[in-house]
């Protein structure tokens, strides 16, 4: 059995069952050939309010579900993601531009936060508070009820799973808005996964579309957490939105994450680590590399260890051919990228690798002698574009790490490690990885940034708690007490 083998699907949104959509149909697009792949179903706004509403009817004898059936829920979509594992990748592959590597990450990823959310249901989710009367009295988590979860194109699986796992898990209904651009993959198939894995009908609506099906997904009175990851400029204006319904939200959004290389180090594994960090899936990453900041003793040899890096990958279709590197997924974003090289150089960086592109297919790009004005230096590229700059101080590489409006990753490479781990506690981010690149993930740990990386954690057991429960006091007593009126 394949889960998007019958074509039921096509065309339609799902609510429990698959049904038409009122929007207009969706082409799914493979950005490498041009390609139509599918056509997919799409939300409006009215669909979305509609769905909020089913979804908060049936929400409430989910979270009187005994956790264990929750759990079993979970567990039994972990093993439907390994089990389909081959079919996931392909769709990874073809609609998102992935390679095969980075879509085995992500279905890895998406098994490991099934298991993890399926542990989830079952923990503990409270605790006993001392008390003055003569009461039990507990502090224990609910279900906040209705939550939206609006993920990206770069990562559209994990991206979605990451919030959407541990919401079910604790008892909450679900609205996923996949990005149009990988509505498969980040969408259907996650909703057959789920159909076939025995979740009650309702509990999971996937519903793709455009911004006013996001702001419906938003304003929708039954929903009570938004779960967003894009883009810093739409993540303040979802934050703005629901704070006037005070609608609580998580948001997970861009990046411009540093590597410190201290002069320490042995070189080409620094280089290694930063044309993984940097160049994986295109740069199309959140927590990609975007600047390295080197040790002027080292600099020289670093910079040309990178473009060799660079000049190695081979980009193209990975669905036909290995290749290290897809394309860009649209021409949108590959204007941007292009015009961030070209501002770039012409603001005086040194090009030493790449610069080029054949279609959406971006040559990965080393651009040395950066600087504070260097736009693809301080904005964030979301492509294959790597800025070095050098530093000469151990002070100075703190102050030009955490020059950044942007808090989400940090990487700090050195032998020193008493150094590494003092320029990680200098240097604001919510994610830090002392002698490795910024390009990391586990289900079991939180995820997140500060500053304009973001406003919360998803991830592991006790930041999913607090992020899709509401903290509820509980006192219990024998009899009712006589008060003095």
């Amino acid at each position: 059995m394949t889960l998007l083998g019958d074509g039921t699907w096509a065309g339609r949104i799902f609510t429990g069952t698959w049904l038409k959509g009122s929007g207009i149909d969706h082409l799914a697009v493979e950005p490498a050939t041009g390609a139509a792949l599918a056509e997919v179903g799409q939300a409006t706004a009215d669909d979305a309010m509609v769905a909020a509403q089913r979804a908060a009817v049936v929400q409430s004898a989910w979270a009187a579900t005994p956790a264990d059936q929750r759990a079993a829920v979970l567990s039994r979509a972990a093993a439907l993601f390994e089990e389909h594992t081959e079919e996931i990748t392909e769709w990874l592959v073809r609609e998102s531009g992935s390679t095969r590597f980075k879509s085995g990450l992500e279905v890895t990823a998406a098994i490991g936060e099934c298991r993890e959310a399926a542990a989830l249901a079952t923990a503990p989710y409270g605790e006993l508070l001392h008390s003055s009367m003569p009461r039990i009295s507990v502090e224990r988590r609910i279900p906040v009820g209705v939550v939206s979860v609006i993920s990206p194109f770069n990562f559209p699986l994990i991206l979605s799973m990451r919030s959407l796992a541990p919401a079910l898990a604790l008892g909450n209904a679900v609205l996923l808005k996949p990005d149009p651009r990988t509505a498969v993959c980040g969408g259907v198939l996650i909703a057959r996964i789920f159909e076939e894995a025995g979740l009650p009908e309702g509990l999971l609506q996937m519903l793709p579309g455009g911004p006013e099906v996001g702001s419906a997904l938003i304003d929708a009175p039954q929903v009570r957490v938004v779960s967003f990851t894009g883009s810093t400029a739409a993540g303040r204006a979802i934050g703005a939105q629901a704070a006037k319904t005070l609608t609580r939200t998580h948001l997970e959004l861009g990046g411009n994450s540093a590597l410190v290389v201290l002069g320490d180090v042995d070189v080409e594994a620094a280089a290694s680590c930063g044309a993984f960090g940097n160049f994986v899936h295109s740069g199309q990453a959140c927590m990609a590399i975007g600047r390295h900041l080197v040790h002027e003793s080292i600099y020289p040899d670093y910079v040309a260890l990178l473009a060799k890096k660079a000049d190695a990958l081979t980009v193209g279709d990975a669905f036909r051919a290995d290749v290290a590197l897809g394309p860009i997924i649209d021409q949108k974003q590959l204007n941007r990228v292009r015009d961030l090289v070209d501002r770039s150089i012409a603001d005086g960086a040194r090009l030493v690798a790449g610069g080029t592109h054949d279609g959406l297919f971006f040559r990965p790009t080393v651009l040395a002698d950066c600087t504070a004005t260097t736009p693809a230096y301080r904005e964030e590229v979301f492509g294959p574009v790597a800025c070095v700059r050098p530093f000469s101080t151990v002070d100075e590489a703190v102050l030009l790490a955490a020059d950044s409006e942007y808090g989400l990753a940090l990487g700090v490479l050195g032998n020193d490690l008493a150094t590494a781990m003092a320029i990680a506690d200098r240097v604001p981010a919510g994610l830090v990885h002392v002698n490795d690149q910024t390009f990391n993930d586990d289900p079991n740990a939180p995820f997140g940034g500060v500053r304009a990386s973001g406003t919360s954690r998803v991830g592991g057991a006790r930041a999913n708690l607090e992020a899709f429960t509401d903290t509820q006091w509980l006192t219990v007593r024998a009899t009712a007490p006589k008060y003095p009126f």
